[in-house]
C-alpha cells in the first residue's frame, strides 16, 4: 500500500474524533480511496490497526464514540441500496445467484467475532457496540449470509451473559434484528426472557425491554417488569406496552392490574407515564370513547380503579372538553332510568366528583351536569324503590341475580352522587334526608346499600346528638316495626249480650203497658215513676246495642313486635357501626348508645349467624374507643373472641384490640386488673396496700399473654390473620406502645419467610415499616441492633425442612446494617464523636466470633464489620482494635483473616485514609481504572470504607466493589464523587473538562514513533 493511502486512513481516524467533522464526507473520501485499490488486504489490516486504539477504551469518551460511529458508517456504506418492489420482482429469478456480502463488511464482522472473547472487558464492550451499530445501520430489507448470521447470533448469546453489564446491554441491543417472534424456540427471545427475569442490572433489563418483540410469549414478561424494583424499568415497561401492545391483546385482569399499580406507583415518573402515554394510547385505539374504555374494564368489581382512571383522564382535558364528553343527560340534568348502565353512571359520578373537587370554580359547571337536590332525591327514591328483592328460588337463577347485582351497583353510584349535591338550600336538604331515612327503614332496601345510605345520611347531619337520635329511631323502626293486630270475636260474650238485650226489651214493653194502665186509672204519680224507669231501660238498651256492635266489628290495634331475624339484626348493627365511626372520638357514650349496646350489640355477639356476630364485634370495638370504662369492661371478651371464633370475626376482634392498645396503651390492662382485684374478705386498709401490687402483677401477666397471643398469630396458617397481626404489631411498635427486639426479629423473619412471598400486603406493610421505624429515632435503631444477633441465630439454626433455610442470610444482615446506619436517621446527630449504634453492633459481633471462632457465621460477621459506619470515639476504636487483635490470633479461616486485617488497618490508619480519599477525589480519571484496580489488589484495599456509602434499605443490596462493575449505561463507575465545598467558576470547569478529555492521536503517534 502506498503512503498516501496510509495517510488517508490515519487522517480519517484523526478527523473522525472531532464531533464537528462531517462523517459523510470522510466516509465518501475513504471509500473512493478504497475502491481505487486493487489489493484490499493491506487496507483491511491498516484499518483494523487504527480501530484497535478505540476498542481498548472502556469509558464512553466522545472521541471514541465518534470513531465507532464513523467505522459503522464506513463499513455499511458498501452495502447496496435497498431495491424497490419492481426491481425485486425483476430480480426474482436471480435470487439464487445473489451476490455475497461486501468483502470489507465481512472482514469487519469476522474481526469483531474473533475478538468478542477477549480478556479485556473494554474490547468485548466495543465489539458488541460495533456489531449493534453495524446491524442497526443496515437497511430494513438488508440481507446477510446465513453463516455470518449464525456466528453473530452465537457470539451475542454468549456476550449477553457477560460479567460486565455494559457488554450485556450492547449484546442485547445487537440481537434486536436477530429475533424471530413467530418461532416458538427462538434463542434470542429465550435469552431476552431469561434476562428480564434474572439479570441483576436495571439498565440491562431496560435495554432488553426496549428491543424485545411483542408476542404472546413475551407479553407476560413485559407485564412483570411493571413491578420491577427500579423506577426506570417500570417506566419503560409502561411505555413499551403503550406503544407496542393493543388494549385488546390484554385480558381484563391485566388491564385492571396495570392501571391499579401504575396509577398508585410510588414513583411520580411512573404515574406520569401511565397518565400521559398508556391511557392516551388506549383511548386512541378506541377512537377516544371513554365509555368504551370502561367496558374494557370490570367496573363492577374494580370501581375504585375505574374512578382513578377517569380522574387521570379528566386531569389531562380542559373543562370545555369535559362538558362536551358528558354523558347523555335529559332536560332535568339526569340520565334517564332506562339508559342507566354501570359504565355511564360511574362516568357521571366521576365527572361530578372531579368538578366538585374544584370548589367554587366548579360550582357553575356542576350545575350543568347535575340536578338540584330535591329533583335528584325524587329520582334516587324512584330508582331504589324499583330494585327487586329476590326470593331463594330466584337467587338460583344466575341471570336474575346478575340483573339485581347490576341494579345494586348503579344504586351505589347514585347514592355516592349525593355528596356532590348542593344541600345548602333547606328544602332540598330536607327532601334528601327524608328519602334517606325512608330507604333505610324500608325492609325491601338491599343490605349492601345500608352502610352507604347511613354514611350519606350522617354526612348531612353535623350534630352528633341529632345523628344518634335519628339513627336510633330508624333502628327502632327496623327492629320493632309498628304492626296492626285485631282481636277475635268472643261468641259467648255476644250471646250473653243478646240475652241481656232481650230482657231489657221485655222490661221496656212491660213498663209501657203498666204506664198506660196507670194513665187510664189516673195514677199520675205512679205514671211519672214508670216514665223515668222506661227512659233508663232505653238508655241501657242503647248501651247494649253499642257493645254488641263493638264485639261484631273489633277495631285494629297498633303494636310493636321485636324482630330477631339475621337480616334485620345485620341492618341495625350496620347502621350502629356506621354511626359510631362517624361520631367524633370525644363524644361520650350517652343513654341512647348505652341502650343500643345492651339491647342490640351485646346480645348479637352470641348470635348463631356469623355475619351478625362479626358486625356486633365491630360495633363493640368501635364503641369501646369512645369510652375507657367500656374498654375496661369488654377487653377480656374481645380477647376471647380473637382466639375462639371464626377467622373473619377473630380479625375484627384483633383490630379492635389493636385500636384500644393504640389509643389507651397497655395502662388499660393495669386499670382493668385493678378493678378485678381486692377480695372483699380483707380489711379496707390491707386492701389498699395490696391492690396496686396485685393489679400491676396481673396487668403484666395480661400484657404478656396478649403478646404471646399475637406471637402465635404470626405463625398462623391463615394469611389474613397473620397479616393483620403483623400490621398491628408494626403500628404498636412505631407509636412506642411496644419496644421489643424479639418481636422485631419475628417481623424481620416473617418478611423474609418464603411462605409470605405471595402476601403482597404483608410484604409492603413491613417493608415500609422497617424504614420508617429505624429512621425515626436512635432508640428505635438500638432495638434493631438488639434484634440483630437473635435474627442471625434463628436463621443459622433453622432446620433444612424449615422455609427459613432458604433465606439469604447476607441479605438479612445487609438490611439490618442499613437500618442501623447513623446517617439513615431523619435527624442524624451532628456530633461525630458520639458513640453510635454500629459501634455496639461491632462489639457484639466480635464477642460472638470470640465465643466460637470456627462457627460458620464467623465469615458473615467478619464481612459485615467492614460495612459498618463507626464513630470517631477513641475509646470505642481502641476496644475494637484489641478485640480484632484477639480474633486474628484465634480465627483460622483465610477469608475471615483478610477481612479482619483489613478492618484493623482501617481503624489504625483512619486519618491517613481520610487524607488519601480526599486527595484521590481530585485526581484526573484513568481510562482503564477498573482493570488497574483488579490487577493491583493493594490499590483497591486503599479505597474508602464501604460503610460510608449511602444506600437505601432495600432487599438485594450489593457491595461497593460489585457496584463498580455493574455500572449503568453512562459508565459512571469510573468517575469519583467530587467533595467540593464551593461551586467552581465556569472557566475552572472548562479547564478541568479539557484535562479529562481523551485524545487517541497521542496513542497513535506514540505507536508510530516506536515503529
Amino acid at each position: 500500500m502506498t503512503a498516501d493511502s496510509e495517510m488517508e486512513i490515519k487522517e480519517a481516524f484523526q478527523r473522525a474524533q472531532k464531533g464537528h467533522n462531517n462523517k459523510a464526507k470522510l466516509v465518501a473520501s475513504l471509500k473512493s480511496r478504497y475502491n481505487k485499490l486493487e489489493d484490499k488486504t493491506l487496507f483491511h489490516e491498516e484499518f483494523v490497526h487504527y480501530l484497535k486504539y478505540a476498542m481498548i477504551v472502556y469509558k464512553r469518551e466522545p472521541t471514541v464514540e465518534n470513531v465507532i460511529e464513523f467505522v459503522a458508517r464506513f463499513a455499511t456504506s458498501f452495502q447496496s441500496l435497498p431495491k424497490t418492489e419492481e426491481e425485486e420482482q425483476e430480480d426474482e429469478e436471480e435470487e439464487e445467484e445473489a451476490e455475497e456480502d461486501h468483502p470489507f463488511l465481512s472482514f469487519i464482522f469476522n474481526f469483531l467475532l474473533e475478538s468478542h472473547k477477549a480478556s479485556s472487558h473494554a474490547v468485548r464492550f466495543r465489539v458488541c457496540q460495533l456489531i449493534n451499530k453495524l446491524l442497526g445501520s443496515m437497511a430494513e430489507n438488508a440481507q446477510i449470509d446465513d453463516d455470518l448470521f449464525d456466528h453473530i447470533h452465537q457470539a451475542m448469546l454468549i456476550r449477553v451473559t457477560d460479567k460486565f453489564p455494559n457488554v450485556r446491554i450492547q449484546a442485547a441491543l445487537a440481537m434486536t434484528r436477530l429475533q424471530q417472534p413467530k418461532d416458538p424456540e427462538c434463542p434470542t427471545i429465550n435469552a431476552y426472557m431469561l434476562i428480564l427475569d434474572n439479570d441483576s442490572n436495571a439498565e440491562v433489563r431496560r435495554a432488553v425491554l426496549s428491543c424485545i418483540a411483542m408476542s404472546p410469549r413475551t407479553l407476560p414478561k413485559v407485564l412483570k417488569r411493571t413491578r420491577d424494583i427500579k423506577e426506570n424499568v417500570r417506566k419503560l415497561a409502561y411505555q413499551v406496552l403503550a406503544d407496542k401492545v393493543h388494549i385488546k391483546a390484554l385480558t381484563i385482569a391485566q388491564r385492571v392490574t396495570l392501571l391499579q399499580q401504575g396509577l398508585h406507583d410510588s414513583s411520580e415518573g411512573v404515574r406520569e407515564v401511565v397518565c400521559a402515554r398508556l391511557l392516551p394510547a388506549w383511548l386512541l385505539r378506541l377512537d377516544g370513547n371513554v365509555i368504551d374504555l370502561l367496558h374494557k374494564l370490570d367496573v363492577e368489581n374494580c370501581s375504585q380503579t375505574a374512578l382513578d382512571t377517569l380522574r387521570a383522564i379528566f386531569n389531562g382535558k380542559p373543562t370545555e372538553e369535559l362538558l362536551q364528553d358528558r354523558v347523555q343527560l335529559d332536560n332535568r340534568r339526569l340520565i334517564p332510568v332506562d339508559s342507566l348502565t354501570c359504565e355511564n353512571v360511574l362516568y357521571w359520578r366521576a365527572l361530578c366528583e372531579f368538578i366538585n373537587a374544584k370548589g367554587d370554580e366548579g360550582d357553575e359547571i356542576l350545575e350543568q351536569v347535575l340536578a338540584d337536590a330535591a329533583t335528584y332525591a325524587d329520582y334516587l327514591h324512584g330508582y331504589l324503590r324499583a330494585v327487586p328483592v329476590l326470593s331463594e328460588e330466584q337467587r338460583a337463577d344466575f341471570n336474575q341475580l346478575e340483573l339485581v347485582m347490576t341494579k345494586e351497583f348503579v344504586s351505589q353510584q347514585l347514592i355516592h352522587l349525593i355528596g356532590c349535591l348542593d344541600t345548602n338550600e333547606e328544602g332540598g336538604r330536607k327532601r334528601v334526608l327524608a328519602v334517606l331515612q325512608e330507604m333505610l327503614a324500608l325492609p325491601q332496601t338491599p343490605s349492601s346499600l345500608v352502610s352507604l345510605l347511613t354514611e350519606k345520611l350522617l354526612t348531612l347531619l353535623s350534630d352528633d346528638h341529632r345523628r344518634i337520635q335519628i339513627v336510633a329511631e330508624i333502628i327502632s323502626d327496623v327492629r320493632e316495626p309498628i304492626m296492626e293486630a285485631s282481636q277475635p270475636v268472643d261468641k259467648n260474650e255476644c250471646r250473653r249480650q243478646q240475652v241481656q238485650l232481650a230482657e231489657v226489651k221485655v222490661r221496656i214493653l212491660e213498663a209501657k203497658q203498666t204506664l198506660e194502665d196507670c194513665i187510664s186509672a189516673q195514677e199520675f204519680s205512679r205514671a211519672a215513676e214508670l216514665k223515668d224507669s222506661i227512659t233508663e231501660l232505653e238508655n241501657h238498651r242503647n248501651q247494649i246495642h253499642q257493645e254488641i256492635a263493638e264485639i261484631n266489628q273489633p277495631a285494629d290495634k297498633e303494636i310493636r313486635s321485636e324482630k330477631n331475624d339475621p337480616d334485620s339484626l345485620l341492618r341495625c348493627l350496620t347502621m350502629c357501626a356506621e354511626l359510631l365511626k362517624q361520631m367524633t372520638i370525644k363524644t361520650r357514650i350517652g343513654p341512647t348508645i348505652s341502650a343500643l349496646m345492651s339491647s342490640l350489640v351485646l346480645p348479637s355477639i352470641a348470635n348463631a349467624h356469623p355475619a351478625v356476630r362479626n358486625m356486633a364485634v365491630v360495633c363493640l370495638g368501635t364503641c369501646t374507643l369512645h369510652s375507657k370504662e367500656l374498654a375496661k369492661a369488654h377487653m377480656v371478651l374481645l380477647l376471647q373472641i380473637a382466639q375462639l371464633d371464626e377467622v373473619k370475626i377473630r380479625i375484627s376482634a384483633l383490630r379492635a384490640i389493636i385500636d384500644l392498645l393504640l389509643l389507651f396503651g397497655f395502662q388499660l390492662l393495669s386499670e382493668t386488673a385493678a378493678t378485678q382485684t381486692a377480695p372483699p374478705s380483707q380489711s379496707p386498709d390491707r386492701q389498699e396496700e395490696d391492690t396496686p401490687a396485685v393489679a400491676e402483677e396481673k396487668a403484666e401477666d395480661t400484657a404478656q399473654s396478649i403478646l404471646v397471643m399475637l406471637s402465635e398469630f404470626l405463625d398462623s396458617e391463615v394469611s389474613d390473620l397473620r397479616t393483620e397481626t403483623a400490621e398491628g404489631l408494626a403500628k404498636l411498635m412505631y407509636t412506642g406502645r411496644i419496644s421489643s427486639a424479639k418481636m422485631l426479629s419475628r417481623l424481620v423473619l416473617l418478611w423474609y419467610n418464603p411462605v409470605t412471598e405471595d402476601d403482597t400486603r404483608l410484604r409492603h406493610c413491613l417493608g415500609i415499616f422497617f424504614q420508617l421505624y429505624a429512621r425515626e429515632s436512635r432508640v428505635h435503631q438500638e432495638v434493631v441492633e438488639e434484634s440483630f444477633l437473635p435474627t442471625v441465630r434463628t436463621l443459622m439454626n433453622a432446620p433444612a425442612t424449615s422455609p427459613l433455610a432458604e433465606v439469604d442470610m447476607n441479605n438479612v444482615v445487609e438490611l439490618l446494617v442499613e437500618l442501623t446506619r447513623p446517617s439513615a436517621l431523619i435527624k442524624p446527630s451532628t456530633k461525630t464523636e458520639e458513640v453510635c449504634v454500629h459501634d455496639y453492633l461491632a462489639v457484639r459481633m466480635c464477642g460472638e466470633m470470640l465465643k466460637d471462632p470456627t462457627a460458620p457465621e464467623v465469615r458473615l460477621y467478619a464481612k459485615t464489620l467492614s460495612n459498618l459506619e463507626l464513630s470517631r470515639d477513641e475509646t470505642v476504636r481502641k476496644d475494637l482494635q484489641s478485640l480484632l487483635q484477639q480474633l486474628v490470633q484465634v480465627v483460622k479461616d483465610r477469608v475471615c483473616l483478610r477481612a479482619l486485617e483489613k478492618m484493623f488497618n482501617q481503624l489504625v490508619d483512619s486519618r491517613e485514609q481520610a487524607e488519601l480519599l480526599s486527595a484521590s477525589a481530585l485526581q484526573p480519571v484513568d481510562v482503564n481504572a477498573d482493570e488497574a484496580a483488579t490487577e493491583d489488589p493493594s490499590k483497591s484495599a486503599k479505597r474508602g470504607k464501604r460503610g460510608q456509602r449511602k444506600v437505601c434499605a432495600a432487599k438485594g443490596g450489593r457491595k461497593t466493589s460489585r457496584r463498580a462493575e455493574s455500572s449503568e449505561e453512562s459508565d459512571g463507575e469510573n468517575v469519583p464523587e467530587s467533595v467540593s465545598l464551593m461551586r467552581p467558576s465556569r472557566r475552572a470547569k472548562t479547564a478541568a473538562l479539557e484535562k479529562t478529555k481523551l485524545d487517541l492521536n497521542t496513542l497513535i503517534n506514540q505507536e508510530a514513533n516506536v515503529s
